[in-house]
């Protein structure tokens, strides 16, 4: 097979398009004409050999293969980024890597509590040690693809992701696991027989195999109130409404008219840890964030 060559704003019109869902919007956040975009598409599609994109009245939906290139087009166009300011760095000092040296953007994805409670110190310490690393972190939701389809998108570098059985690391990716949090039972404080309660859950809660150690306790009885996320379920909690079984993170902010109490040697647990791609794993501002989350990661869970 010959080889393909695409060019960087080839690859930009890529990306806008399957952003945007059309050529207009895409050609509007571009600074050009939907005519230019189109055409550029269709060039794209001839080098690719595939079909990129569905036209239709709504727009241009990519198709996976669609979906797949632009994928690799964000990966792609952030290692251009990367080459720039890492080369531009060792230009100047002639290293990288020591204090003050690393700088550029750095994009995380994470879910609710970890950006609330895993995040702010590590970033602190990080801001202090690299000033010029301009972290961003964007709250994802950890169902489906969820923080780990961020970075194989190419729209984050790294992703604070649940790490188990039922969501390993996806195989493009590479990552470790930083911290293993418990699960407990919160509940109304003061409440004389908690485990009476109806089940309070979220979505994002429990992984296959915390469930399968549900099943097992015949005194959960099926939730019979969803909230959105863990923060909605402990208001809940706090307000009287039900019990919740929580992983440490989310109890953090537990509001004082709760009460948690342990579930024992066999409670099930929750595994948090980084996910990145390969290429981005070796750049200087993704090893120094995985260091500081290294330093100190910790379940945070208030004490019974």
């Amino acid at each position: 097979m010959s080889p393909v060559d695409l060019a960087p704003q080839e690859l930009r019109t890529l990306v806008a398009v399957a952003d945007e869902r059309g050529f207009s919007a895409a050609a509007v956040r571009l600074g050009t004409t939907q005519s230019a975009v189109s055409h550029a598409v269709r060039g794209i599609e001839r080098k690719v050999g595939v079909v990129l994109f569905e036209r239709g009245r709504y727009g241009a939906r990519p198709t996976a293969a669609g979906e797949r290139a632009a994928a690799h087009a964000r990966r792609i166009l952030r290692m251009l980024e990367v080459l720039v300011t890492e080369t531009r760095e060792a230009a100047r000092d002639g290293k990288i890597g020591e204090i003050g040296e690393i700088g550029g953007p750095l994009r995380i994805a994470a879910f609710r509590s970890a950006a609330l409670y895993l995040l702010p110190p590590v970033l602190e310490r990080l801001a202090a040690r690299h000033p010029g690393i301009e972290a961003t972190v964007t709250v994802v939701r950890e169902v489906g693809p969820g923080t780990a389809g961020e970075v194989a998108d190419g729209r984050a570098d790294l992703g604070i992701a649940t790490i188990g059985t039922s969501s390993p690391i996806p195989p493009e990716l590479v990552g470790d696991v930083l911290l293993e949090e418990p699960y407990a039972l919160v509940h109304p404080a003061g409440h004389p027989r908690p485990r009476s309660l109806p089940l309070v859950d979220w979505q994002e809660n429990c992984s296959s195999y915390t469930r399968q150690w549900w099943a097992a306790q015949d005194w959960i009885p099926t939730a019979t109130v969803r909230a959105e996320d863990d923060g909605a379920v402990l208001s809940m909690v706090g307000s009287g409404l039900g019990m919740a079984i929580m992983p440490g993170l989310s109890l953090t902010g537990a509001p004082p008219t709760t009460a948690i109490t342990d579930l024992g040697p066999e409670r099930p647990t929750r595994r948090v840890g980084y996910v990145t791609t390969p290429e981005l794993a070796a750049t200087a501002a993704v090893r120094a964030l995985v260091r500081e989350l290294r330093a100190d990661a910790k379940p945070q869970v208030r004490a019974v």
